[in-house]
């Protein structure tokens, strides 16, 4: 009896060959990390001297605003030799009123100026892109043109109709405007935040019964926010800073703006006070600074959904 015996194979696997790459494939891509590298650090560099030249004279003025007034222009540099914290005591009292009041005049014409672009423009933005109207097309490209024109072109007719009703020295002349919707740039933004929006939201609001009132109210309106915060970013710090309609129509010191107040330190005909003018201007600053660290995030959220890039 015979058995049979099949081969044994060998189960062990084969191992491959190593891949290397061939010295001249190597070398190509160290040559292109070492030039990537190169290109960043290059654009980090000049990104890097850019900021410094943006930033030099804000931190000059900062510096500025702790030196004696005989020292603030004889030297460029940030370094203190000496430390004046009275240019901010003396500042804050050195014109008719302390500083704090025409801060709080300007955040009055702010504050109005935001509700009145808020309410006007929302509602101007609702108008022209959804409802339906003969010349919609040409009235909105109208409403466009008027970007283009300098405040300088209507600020005369517009003292003229503004004395005429009395209402030069006041607050009203800087505030009224914003109530009418005459800031296009806002009524665009909005606009094209809520083409946007799915009319679906509207047609379903409609069948529930509900009119153009609710339907903005309670639909386009909620939806709006990041263009609403853009809006009130920008109406602040525009109002904040704007110093030639503030000079035009208030003339009484007790309705200086922080704008018009600062002028106040600079005297052609005697010495100016330039280490308090410095002092407060840093004071101004900081609301500034304050509402676009705390609204930086709504600010790009709203204008990357609005179709301005």
């Amino acid at each position: 009896m015979t058995t049979n015996i099949a081969p044994q194979t060998s189960t062990t696997p084969a191992t491959e060959p190593k891949r290397t790459e061939p010295p001249a494939s190597r070398k190509k891509n160290t040559e292109e990390l070492s030039g990537s590298t190169g290109r960043r650090l290059l654009k980090h560099l000049l990104l890097t001297v850019f900021g410094i030249i943006m930033l030099y004279p804000l931190l000059w003025m900062l510096v500025s605003s702790l030196r004696p007034n005989d020292v603030i222009f004889r030297e460029a540099g940030l370094w203190l030799d000496t430390f004046e914290i009275s240019n901010y005591t003396e500042g804050w009292n050195a014109l008719q009123s302390p500083f704090g009041h025409y801060m709080i005049n300007s955040m009055i014409v702010v504050i109005g100026s935001i509700i009145g672009n808020l309410v006007s423009c929302s509602m101007a933005a609702y108008a022209f892109a959804r409802l339906k109207f003969r010349r919609r097309n040409l009235l909105f490209a109208i409403m466009l043109m008027t970007i283009m024109l300098p405040i300088h072109v209507i600020i005369v007719p517009q003292y003229i109709i503004f004395s005429e009703m009395g209402w030069v020295n006041t607050f009203i002349p800087l505030v009224l405007p914003k109530l009418l919707a005459t800031d296009a740039f806002f009524v665009f933004l909005m606009v094209q935040f809520i083409r946007g929006l799915p009319k679906e939201l509207d047609e379903a609001a409609r069948i529930d019964g509900c009119g153009h009132v609710r339907i903005f109210t309670r639909i386009i309106l909620p939806l709006m926010m990041p263009a609403l915060a853009t809006t009130t970013i920008f109406t602040f710090i525009w109002t904040w800073n704007d110093f030639f309609s503030q000079l035009i129509y208030l003339t009484d010191p007790e309705m200086y703006t922080v704008p018009v107040a600062l002028r106040s330190f600079v005297d052609s005909t005697a010495t100016s006070s330039w280490g308090s003018m410095f002092a407060m201007s840093i004071v101004s600053l900081l609301p500034v600074f304050l509402v676009f660290l705390f609204g930086q995030k709504y600010l790009v959220k709203g204008i990357a959904t609005t179709g301005i890039k």
